[in-house]
């Protein structure tokens, strides 16, 4: 199946909570939250739409991991430094799979997260698929609008984030 992007949000009420016990925000079965599948059924017919409302729900599904390298900083400008940290991290391999990825950010690390975010457009980010090369050997074009499609998924999710007060955690695995 692969490894996937998740991220749920939370009240600000509940950032003890997120810290202590990231798990708990998250979904049980998030792959039957994002495809519309009936949870942790071993048999089941997609909708493939996302259940939770999309204000409590990021799914970037495999784009996350170009999403990590758009965003990753650099030398010259520390501009991706904050917006980074929601792509950040990866799984941890095992001899039987792999161990996921969790993190939470608090509603505080919102704001400057989504003024980073927002400085990634079209533009920039066709400049920086000049030097990237997709793992999955898919036509470049459709590459890069998966890519463009997912960063506004992102986008927009941040921004209801930072503007209702709320935080996030994310799993990828």
């Amino acid at each position: 199946m692969g490894i996937r992007y998740y991220a749920y949000a939370f009240d600000a009420v509940h950032a003890r909570q997120a810290i202590e016990d990231p798990r708990s925000i998250l979904s049980s079965d998030p792959l039957a939250d994002a495809w519309g599948l009936e949870p942790h059924a071993t048999v089941s017919f997609t909708t493939f739409e996302q259940v939770p409302p999309k204000r409590d729900m990021l799914y970037l599904d495999k784009a996350w991991a170009a999403l990590h390298d758009l965003t990753l900083p650099d030398s010259k400008t520390d501009a991706a430094a904050s917006c980074h940290r929601i792509f950040e991290g990866n799984v941890t391999m095992t001899g039987f799979g792999w161990e996921p990825f969790i993190r939470t950010i608090l509603p505080t690390e919102m704001p400057a997260i989504h003024s980073d975010l927002a400085l990634f457009d079209e533009f920039r980010v066709r400049a920086w698929a000049d030097g990237w090369r997709s793992p999955h050997g898919a036509n470049r074009d459709d590459e890069l609008r998966y890519v463009l499609d997912y960063l506004e998924k992102a986008q927009q999710f941040v921004e209801a984030l930072t503007a209702d007060g709320r935080g996030m955690v994310y799993l990828i695995g």
